[in-house]
């Protein structure tokens, strides 16, 4: 495991068919909800992070819905809380977009150390309770595009 984090990671907006998406609070960050997020691992293709992530925060096995790269690149400004976790200097991170489509709403089973709980809600809440504004644009096109 890397002493720093790589500044590139995933966004996964894991919605139904019928547009709810799952949102997890943030262990870290009491009142912080979003999609499922992560960094990208060496090695790993951005699709293989994605799966990971998924698993690790949802206990869903991405490889039984329809993940889809939705080829979208964000890079914002990392907050000062959490700079800590990447090599000096680094400001920025650059995230990329995926959407995990399943036919209805499933049990997911959360990291613990990770986050507090998760909820389904359709996607016009959801999109207003995330506090990332890179996750509520997607989840956005999401509903506008019904990926």
């Amino acid at each position: 495991m890397p002493a720093y984090k790589k500044p590139v990671s995933v966004l996964v907006i894991v919605h139904t068919a019928d547009l709810q998406v799952l949102l997890l609070e943030r262990a870290d960050h009491s009142g912080y909800w979003q999609s499922v997020t992560g960094s990208q691992d060496p090695d790993e293709t951005l699709l293989q992070t994605a799966m990971r992530e998924v698993k690790e925060e949802t206990g869903l096995d991405a490889t039984c819905y329809e993940l889809t790269d939705w080829h979208i690149e964000n890079q914002y400004e990392i907050f000062m809380e959490w700079r800590w976790r990447y090599e000096p200097g680094i400001t920025h991170n650059t995230e990329h977009v995926f959407g995990l489509k399943l036919p209805i709403i499933v049990p997911v089973y959360i990291a613990a150390r990770e986050h507090l709980r998760a909820i389904w809600l359709p996607w016009q809440e959801a999109s207003e309770k995330v506090f990332s504004s890179s996750n509520a644009e997607a989840i956005r096109l999401l509903g506008s595009s019904r990926q």
